[in-house]
């Protein structure tokens, strides 16, 4: 497995994406460099690469992909079929387990960053990215600060070892833009209703509508990952796509990224209906001056349509409640917005409902007393 470690000109520490400055920093020597800085470091990388390479480090390497496949396929039968990989750790050499579709981890052992790099090459390759905007001591504060007001939850979802487990992780998304020409018809109705002395009258009339137009839809968003929690990663929808980046490996250095694995056909339909509901909802907005619209039809034709796999940022949390049910919290990484099921903690209820009836009681015993 391709590993790719972002390292420090200055101290050769690592470089992780910080979202506070939007740059790379060093969590040693606290250097900062922007992306133009850092995309000028690369291609002294490659060279040193290719010379490796003149070299004989091919034949090393395919050896390596061997002996990758063979370390697959043995982890496969050990867990019954999920594919796994191993690779090595490029700072401390040690040897990390990882899924299929995990792109962006951290060493278990020293916790460095890693991005592997051969998950996210051609096909996988993503055209965008957001990057994370709330940095995770920003992401921990908020989460303190939504779930203190929740006075049911466990205090285990929010003790220290818990607060540790938040994760910044990137899910890949399918993006939909689409330019499309919509027909609408239907039927309109205006009601006025007037008084003359006891009586009441109620005049109907109705209208034959029309519309038609070319409507514009911009980034439609879909889960591209079979894993992932699918109410979760729509939770925290939308996004402020204005501010999506070109797709570099330097913006997973410090989070974690899975790799998508649901693909575009598979989610074409979803999309295109969407499209449909959205774009007929725009087109019933215009309709103005009526009580009531009723559409007998509605039509699109697609003229433009385009696709992009982008990375979006999400801050989430898991929770194993005392009933054995999984737990999430999750928050955009960009926005903020919070998204997730806690957990209830019964004891802290039927307390709060005896200290509530006590009150109640005390207070109708004194008021008997003054009676």
């Amino acid at each position: 497995m391709a590993v790719i470690s972002f390292k420090c000109p200055n101290c050769d520490g690592e470089l992780i994406f910080d979202p506070e400055t939007q740059k790379y920093k060093c969590e040693y020597c606290g250097s900062k460099f922007t992306q133009a800085e850092l995309d000028a470091l690369q291609p002294a990388e490659s060279e040193e690469t290719d010379a490796g390479a003149a070299d004989g480090s091919d034949e090393a390497e395919q050896e390596t992909t061997e002996q990758q496949s063979a370390d697959t396929k043995k982890k496969e039968g050990e867990d019954g079929g999920a594919e796994a990989v191993i690779y090595n750790c490029p700072s401390c050499g040690a040897e990390i387990v990882t899924d299929a579709t995990t792109a962006a981890t951290f060493c278990y052992y020293c916790h460095n960053p890693v991005v592997l790099g051969k998950r996210l090459e051609g096909k996988y390759l993503p055209n965008k990215v957001i990057p994370f905007k709330i940095s995770k001591k920003e992401a921990e504060k908020r989460f303190l600060e939504y779930v203190g007001k929740k006075k049911f939850v466990p205090k285990a979802f929010f003790n220290k070892k818990q607060i540790e487990c938040l994760s910044g992780v990137y899910f890949p998304y399918w993006i939909y833009d689409a330019k499309l020409q919509g027909k609408l018809q239907g039927e309109g109705k205006k009601i006025r209703v007037w008084r003359t002395g006891d009586t009441e009258y109620t005049e109907t009339k109705f209208y034959h509508v029309e519309r038609e137009g070319e409507v514009d839809l911009k980034n439609l968003a879909e889960n591209a990952l079979q894993k992932a929690n699918v109410q979760l990663v729509k939770g925290v929808l939308p996004y402020q796509f204005n501010e999506m980046k070109d797709f570099n490996m330097g913006y997973l250095s410090g989070f974690m990224a899975e790799k998508r694995d649901i693909e575009q056909k598979a989610v074409e339909g979803n999309m295109q209906a969407t499209m449909k509901n959205s774009a007929e909802k725009l087109m019933r907005e215009s309709v103005q001056g009526y009580n009531a619209l009723s559409v007998n039809s509605f039509g699109v034709v697609p003229k433009k349509e385009d696709w992009s796999y982008a990375l979006l940022p999400v801050w989430t949390v898991t929770y194993k409640g005392k009933d054995g049910k999984i737990y999430y919290y999750s928050m955009n990484g960009q926005t903020g917005k919070v998204f997730g099921e806690l957990p209830v903690d019964y004891g802290k209820v039927t307390l709060t409902g005896i200290i509530s009836a006590v009150v109640v009681l005390i207070i109708a015993l004194i008021g008997g007393y003054f009676l």
